[in-house]
């Protein structure tokens, strides 16, 4: 006689096996970590070398301005690679645009590595560096929304959070990557070589890391019901029209909850470190910080996926907010008096205390807002514009801030806190269907 205790749990309907699955999260951690390292190696050399190897001029703020705001405009291009690459992921399948997207960023991380800088052939080298920074900004804009759902749309529904933050823990690895190759290489070359080769090396070094991911990602298949709608065919026509039309609410939601998040990421990885370097004279502190939090991050991402699936994606979302609204204060007293050999702590409650809490979540909350034949597109939408509007334009805004304040950061901090207080707000409006089917988003959007 079989005893309820040895009947195995049924599966859950509508879910591919375990090992289709640990694919698709390996893939989803993989392509996303190679995909951020290229889009970090940028900022991170926008905020170091980028401003006298490309934008040279007599006014040091003058070339920094310059610098981030080439770094913006790979912001401004994420939305239109969000648009298309939303439209065909919900037309023809996940899996296709992210091995594409995977190709484009790979290419134009390249030929940054082999780009001749501004002393060779002048002006050209500053306009081919914002076109290839266009490029990956494309590819980042169609890569995120495909990357979170093929995790999220494989996942139990009640470990979704769990599943989504192999995605965002990618952001967290990518950038360790990133910062860790530019550790390496200063600590491996003199400032001269730094400045005339050195730099190029972690760029150059993606196209290996481009081959690995690719093999990954190939190996996966979209989810069963997205399949399963392709088959019956269910796809929407015009997924982003039908978005604009019929699901604003939770577009306008995720733009604005995506705005704090990413501005406070962005300040701390990239302003950060040009801030320490201007008023400090400090190169590596920042660096360094960065590094040791992006590592946390592996541990600390998840963790907050896993306990948004335990209490719901809002209680975290929202102390997120409250927290980055308060962070951003001490950040800049402590970076303007605090001794930098404890950065690391700061760094480390700025981003994987207060960020990875809205962070964690992140790719759950937002896919469980949209119907799946339209959910590619409202994601890569909502979360694409929030970046542009968000962390796109934060180094280049904070710059200006710290010069309109007389040198000093109060501006900077008064920003943060009033978009970090939208964001609580449209918290506040958000529906929350954790641990509910995803066909309940259809239902459950405000």
């Amino acid at each position: 006689m079989t005893t309820s205790l040895q009947t195995p749990a049924p599966a859950e309907p509508g879910l591919a096996p375990l090992r289709e699955r640990r694919r698709v999260l390996a893939s989803a951690f993989a392509g996303t970590t190679i995909e951020w390292y290229d889009f970090y190696l940028y900022g991170t050399a926008a905020a170091l070398v980028f401003d006298t190897q490309f934008f040279p001029s007599e006014s040091e703020l003058a070339s920094t301005v310059a610098s981030f705001a080439a770094l913006a405009t790979g912001f401004l291009m994420r939305p239109l690679g969000g648009i298309v690459g939303g439209h065909l992921g919900d037309r023809i399948g996940r899996k296709a645009l992210l091995v594409a997207s995977l190709m484009i960023m790979g290419i134009a991380s390249l030929l940054i590595g082999l780009l001749p800088n501004h002393g060779t052939i002048g002006v050209w080298a500053a306009i081919a560096l914002v076109t290839l920074r266009m490029v990956q900004g494309f590819a980042t804009g169609a890569e995120w929304g495909g990357s979170a759902l093929l995790s999220v749309e494989h996942a139990p529904a009640r470990r979704r959070g769990l599943y989504g933050s192999f995605t965002q823990v990618g952001s967290a690895a990518g950038m360790l990557l990133a910062t860790g190759a530019f550790v390496l290489v200063g600590a491996l070359t003199t400032d001269e070589e730094f400045a005339a080769f050195g730099w190029r090396i972690p760029f150059l070094l993606s196209a290996v890391l481009v081959v690995l991911a690719l093999w990954i990602r190939l190996g996966v298949q979209d989810a069963p019901e997205f399949s399963a709608m392709r088959r019956e065919g269910r796809t929407a026509r015009s997924p982003v029209r039908e978005v604009i039309a019929h699901h604003r609410g939770p577009l306008l939601i995720i733009i604005a909850q995506r705005i704090a998040q990413n501005s406070v990421y962005f300040l701390i990885a990239v302003y950060l470190l040009s801030y320490l370097s201007s008023t400090r004279g400090d190169d590596a502190a920042g660096t360094t910080a960065v590094m040791v939090a992006s590592a946390v991050g592996l541990v600390t991402t998840p963790l907050w996926g896993l306990i948004s699936d335990r209490v719901g994606r809002r209680a975290p979302t929202a102390f997120g907010f409250v927290a980055i609204a308060g962070f951003v204060w001490v950040l800049f007293a402590y970076l303007d008096a605090g001794p930098l050999t404890l950065l690391p702590l700061v760094v480390i409650l700025g981003m994987n205390i207060a960020h990875d809490a809205v962070y964690g979540p992140q790719a759950a909350w937002f896919a469980e807002q949209f119907p799946i034949e339209v959910r590619y597109s409202g994601v890569n939408m909502g979360y694409q514009l929030g970046s542009v509007i968000g962390g796109g334009i934060m180094p280049l805004v904070a710059a200006l801030l710290f010069a309109a304040g007389g040198d000093t950061p109060w501006l900077i901090c008064a920003y943060v806190t009033t978009i970090a207080a939208i964001s609580f707000g449209a918290t506040m409006l958000a529906r929350d269907s954790h641990g509910r089917s995803l066909r309940a988003a259809r239902d459950d959007r405000p």
